[in-house]
C-alpha cells in the first residue's frame, strides 16, 4: 500500500510539471502571435510539439514485458487510470463532430450525450468490476474461460467463442479506428496545409511510436497527458464565449440564459421574408433536378451537349485560359451516363430539399407533424439504446478495466472516468448553443463585403468538398441563415475564430482533436493486435510461445493493422460520426448478450453464446447494408422507420434471445463454470 501511495505521488508530480510546461508553451505561443509569427507556423509547433511529446513518452515506456504491454503491470492508480480511460473514450466523434451534430439537429444530437454517458454506467455496474475480478488480458479471454467449461481453451466450446470474440473485436475496432484517423487526417491537413493523405499518415507516426514500443503502458501514461491537452483545449474556448454571451464563464450553467434568446432569434428568422425566398430557390432547385432525373436519359444527353458547346464557344471568342480551364472542369465534372447522372442528381436534389426546410428550433424536442415527431422519437431512443450497450460493450474501454491494482481501484477508476468525461460532455451542449447564439446574432445579418476573416479561411480550407461556405443566393448582399452551410466535423475547430480568440487558440482545439484522435486510435489497434496475437496466436496456435515472441508478434501486427486503417481512412469513406456509431452497434449486438450474461445467469453455455453472437451480429449487418446508401443499400428498406446507425436496436435483442433460448434448448455448464460466474462476483475483501 505504502509503495502504491508513492507511485501515486510521483505520477502526480510529474503530471503537474507537465501541465506547467504545458501551460507556458500556449503562452509562449501567444506573445510569438503577438510579434507577428505566422500561423501557419503556429499550426506547424502545435503538430511537431504534440507528437514529439507522444513520442517521448512512448520511448520512454517501451517494454517487452506480457503484462507491462497487454496490462501496464496491472498497477495504474484509478485517479489515473480515469483520465487515461476518459482519453480513450473520448474519441474524434466526441470532441470534434458532436457539438457540431448538436449545433445541427438541436435535441436529437443529445441522444449521443446521453447513449455514451449512460453506456459507461452500465460498464460500471455491470461489466467492468467482474472483468477485473477474472485477471486476465483480453475480452475474448473471459468469454472463452466462461464459456469453455471445465477445459477452458482446450475445449471446443471455449475455442469457437473466442475466435467469434477475436473477430468481432477486429471489426469493431476496425470500423472505429477508421474514424480516428480519418480525424487526424482532417486536423493535420486543416491547419499545415498538407495533404490530406499526408497528415494522415503523419498522425500515424505518432500512434505508433506509443503502441509499437509500450503497449498498453505507453498508451496509458500518454493518455493521461492527452486528457490534460483535451480538456484545456475544450473548455478554454467554451469559457471565452461563455463569459462573452452571459457574462458567465462557466458554460455548463450560462447556456440556459441563452437559450430563449436563441429561439427568440430563430422565430425572427423564420418570419424574415428574405430567408423564405432563399428557401424558395433550394426548393425550386430541387424541382429542377426532379425534373431531370424524370427526362433520363434525354435530359443528360442535353446537358452533356450544352457544356460542349459551351466549351466551344468560349474558344471560338477567343475567351482568357481561365474561362476556357473552368469550361473544360465542368465538362470532365459532368457525369460520365445516364446512371452516375441519377445518383449524382438525386444527391443534389435532397440537399437542396434539406436547405430549403424552415429553421429547426434548437431546443424543440422531436419538431414536425405527428408522424414525423413519433419517427424522430423512436430514432432517438433506438440511438440512446445502441450507445449504451454499445459502450457496455467496445473492447478497447473493457480492457482497461485489467489495469488497475484490484477490483476496488476498478470501481473507483470507473467514478474518475465518468467525472472527467462529464467535464467534456456537459460542456458539449452548451458549446453548441453558444457558437449557434453566435453565428445567428453576429454573422446572419452581415454584409457580404464585411465579413469577418474567419469566413474566407474556412471556406478556402478544401475548395473540392468545402466544410463551410457562404454565397449569396438571392444577390441581396447580405448573409440569410439559409445561405450558410457548416459541416459538423469543422464547427469546433473553427470555434475560436468564430468567438475572437487569437489563433493560438485554434492550434490549441486542433490540439486537443488530435488528442482525442490518437488517444482513442492507440487503444483501438491495441485491442486489434492483441485480440491476433494473444487470443488466436498464443491461445490457439501456440501454446509454447515465449513471453518475447509474443510481444512481437504483437508489435508486427498492430504495424499492418495500422497502415491497413490509415488506407481505409484515407479514401475518405464517411463522416466520422456514423462511422463511430455503426461501431457501437456492431459492438452491442455481438459482444453485450455474451458480456452480461455470462456475468450474471449461470444457465447461460457455449452453444447459446455462439448462437447469440453470430445471431445478434449478423442481423446488425444486414440491417446496415439494406438500409444504407452508401453500402448500397436503400432509406425504403428500413424496418420502423430506424436509421441504418441505430441498427443494434434489432441485433441486441435477436443476439439476446437467441442465446437464451438456445442455452435452454441444450445441456447447462459444468459445476466449475458455475464456481467461475461465483467467484468473479464475489466481492473482495478490499470492496467491503
Amino acid at each position: 500500500m505504502k509503495e502504491h501511495r508513492s507511485f501515486f505521488r510521483r505520477l502526480s508530480r510529474y503530471y503537474l510539471l507537465f501541465t506547467g510546461g504545458f501551460v507556458g508553451f500556449l503562452i509562449s505561443l501567444a506573445v510569438l502571435e503577438q510579434e507577428g509569427m505566422p500561423r501557419v507556423w503556429i499550426g506547424y509547433l502545435f503538430m511537431f510539439a504534440t507528437i514529439v511529446l507522444y513520442a517521448t513518452l512512448g520511448v520512454l515506456s517501451r517494454t517487452s514485458n506480457v503484462l507491462e504491454y497487454y496490462v501496464a503491470g496491472r498497477r495504474v492508480p484509478a485517479m489515473f487510470n480515469g483520465m487515461a480511460t476518459a482519453a480513450d473514450w473520448i474519441s474524434a466523434a466526441s470532441f470534434i463532430s458532436l457539438a457540431g451534430g448538436l449545433y445541427l439537429h438541436g435535441f436529437d444530437g443529445l441522444a449521443y450525450i446521453m447513449g455514451w454517458t449512460g453506456g459507461y454506467c452500465l460498464v460500471a455496474l455491470l461489466i467492468a468490476p467482474y472483468l477485473r475480478k477474472f485477471s486476465q488480458y483480453t475480452i475474448p479471454d473471459f468469454l472463452a474461460m466462461r464459456y469453455g467449461g471445465a477445459d477452458g481453451d482446450l475445449s471446443r466450446g471455449g475455442r469457437a467463442v473466442r475466435i467469434l470474440a477475436v473477430i468481432a473485436t477486429i471489426i469493431v475496432s476496425f470500423t472505429y479506428v477508421v474514424a480516428q484517423i480519418y480525424a487526424v487526417g482532417l486536423i493535420a491537413s486543416r491547419f499545415t496545409g498538407v495533404d490530406f493523405s499526408v497528415g494522415i499518415f503523419l498522425g500515424l507516426a505518432s500512434i505508433l511510436v506509443c503502441s509499437f514500443l509500450g503497449g498498453m503502458r505507453a498508451i496509458t501514461w500518454t493518455q493521461v497527458a492527452q486528457y490534460i491537452i483535451i480538456v484545456v483545449a475544450f473548455l478554454m474556448p467554451a469559457v471565452w464565449l461563455s463569459a462573452k454571451h452571459s457574462d458567465n464563464p462557466i458554460p455548463q450553467v450560462a447556456y440556459g440564459k441563452l437559450l430563449p434568446q436563441l429561439s427568440a432569434r430563430e422565430a425572427v428568422l423564420q418570419n424574415d421574408p428574405k430567408e423564405a425566398e432563399v428557401r424558395a430557390i433550394f426548393r425550386q432547385r430541387a424541382d429542377d433536378y426532379q425534373l431531370r432525373i424524370n427526362t433520363l436519359p434525354s435530359s443528360w444527353e442535353a446537358g452533356r451537349l450544352q457544356m460542349q458547346r459551351k466549351l466551344d464557344d468560349v474558344k471560338l471568342r477567343n475567351a482568357s485560359l481561365l474561362e476556357i480551364r473552368n469550361a473544360e472542369r465542368a465538362l470532365i465534372a459532368y457525369p460520365k451516363d445516364a446512371d452516375e447522372a441519377a445518383r449524382r442528381w438525386s444527391d443534389a436534389r435532397a440537399q437542396n430539399l434539406v436547405r430549403a426546410e424552415p429553421i429547426t428550433p434548437h431546443a424543440t424536442p422531436y419538431p414536425g407533424d405527428a408522424a414525423t415527431a413519433n419517427i424522430k422519437r423512436n430514432n432517438f431512443l433506438a440511438l440512446v439504446f445502441c450507445l449504451m450497450l454499445g459502450t457496455a460493450a467496445l473492447p478497447h474501454i473493457l480492457m482497461r478495466s485489467y489495469t488497475t491494482p484490484s477490483v476496488h481501484e476498478t470501481r473507483v477508476s470507473v467514478f474518475w472516468t465518468l467525472f472527467f468525461i462529464l467535464l467534456i460532455y456537459l460542456t458539449i451542449p452548451a458549446l453548441a448553443v453558444l457558437v449557434k447564439y453566435d453565428i445567428y446574432s453576429a454573422l446572419v445579418g452581415t454584409d457580404f463585403a464585411h465579413l469577418p476573416n474567419w469566413v474566407s479561411y474556412w471556406s478556402n480550407v478544401d475548395k473540392l468538398n468545402p466544410l463551410f461556405s457562404i454565397n449569396d443566393i438571392n444577390h441581396d448582399g447580405v448573409v440569410q441563415l439559409a445561405e450558410i452551410t457548416i459541416d459538423a466535423d469543422v464547427l469546433v475547430l473553427a470555434t475560436p475564430e468564430i468567438a475572437g480568440l487569437p489563433y493560438v487558440v485554434s492550434g490549441l482545439v486542433a490540439a486537443g482533436g488530435l488528442a482525442a484522435a490518437l488517444s482513442t486510435a492507440d487503444g483501438l489497434l491495441l485491442a486489434i493486435s492483441n485480440a491476433l496475437s494473444h487470443d488466436i496466436y498464443y491461445k490457439i496456435v501456440d501454446r509454447t510461445a515465449s513471453t518475447q515472441k509474443r510481444v512481437t508478434i504483437s508489435k508486427l501486427l498492430l504495424l499492418g493493422v495500422a497502415f491497413i486503417a490509415a488506407y481505409a481512412a484515407s479514401t475518405k469513406p464517411g463522416d466520422i460520426i456514423s462511422l463511430v456509431g455503426a461501431a457501437f452497434s456492431l459492438a452491442g449486438s455481438a459482444l453485450f448478450p455474451a458480456l452480461a450474461l455470462g456475468v450474471f445467469w449461470k444457465r447461460a453455455n457455449y452453444q447459446g453464446a455462439v448462437a447469440g453472437m453470430i445471431a445478434g451480429f449478423s442481423v446488425c449487418l444486414y440491417y446496415m447494408l439494406h438500409t444504407n446508401p452508401i453500402l448500397g443499400g436503400s432509406a425504403a428498406g428500413q424496418w420502423f422507420h430506424i436509421a441504418p446507425i441505430s441498427a443494434g436496436i434489432f441485433g441486441v435483442p435477436v443476439g439476446l434471445l437467441t442465446m437464451v433460448g438456445v442455452s435452454l434448448m441444450t445441456p447447462a455448464p459444468d459445476r466449475e463454470t458455475a464456481a467461475l460466474v461465483d467467484y468473479i462476483r464475489a466481492a473482495e475483501r478490499t470492496d467491503l
